[in-house]
């Protein structure tokens, strides 16, 4: 056996290079063995993924933890009702930034979406005790607040034929954030 073969004994082990290990084969009269293809784990497998990818609650619960820093709210945030059918105020102290995040990934999906659409998307019933119930949409000025911070921060601008379009840096904001989410589970018909 050739000295430097690493199968010998008392050998140092050190990885050959390409062309000496493949002479080394020939030598030996091994047949040529076509190369495997390398498989990565799980954890060291990186998908590139996009907001369309993931599913929409997680993503808009981690992006609007990554927005609290970027974005000021209104002073009186905890006593604003989100519309005339609500009693209250929102329970969770961080919905703002929550509704926030939801409008960016509104704007993301469709762009030139405008604050109009944006009333009618998160307007909900309105109960008036044991008359009828009637559609109601939702109030304006905060929807309107949280396009004006999102644009302050340059993750949106407006649309030249109205309504307001997703930035090159919001893309890419937004892209890296549901890059750390979770896939969608697989839907399952039966």
């Amino acid at each position: 056996q050739p000295p430097n073969d690493p199968n010998a004994e008392g050998s140092s082990g050190a990885v050959l290079g390409g062309e000496e290990h493949r002479r080394r084969v020939e030598q030996r009269g091994e047949p040529k063995k076509e190369a495997e293809p390398i498989t990565m784990t799980e954890e060291t497998q990186y998908t590139p993924k996009t907001v369309k990818d993931v599913d929409a609650h997680e993503f808009v619960r981690q992006y609007a933890k990554h927005l609290k820093g970027k974005l000021t709210p209104c002073e009186n945030v905890d006593l604003i009702k989100t519309g005339c059918y609500k009693e209250l105020s929102p329970y969770d102290p961080d919905w703002y930034y929550v509704r926030a995040a939801s409008v960016a990934r509104k704007i993301y999906l469709k762009q030139g979406i405008g604050i109009g659409k944006f009333r009618k998307i998160y307007g909900s019933t309105y109960r008036k005790g044991v008359r009828t119930e009637h559609f109601c949409k939702v109030s304006g000025g905060v929807i309107r607040h949280i396009c004006q911070q999102l644009e302050k921060a340059g993750l949106v601008e407006l649309y030249s034929k109205g309504g307001r379009v997703i930035t090159s840096a919001g893309k890419r904001d937004l892209d890296l954030i549901a890059g750390r989410c979770p896939n969608a589970p697989k839907m399952i018909f039966t």
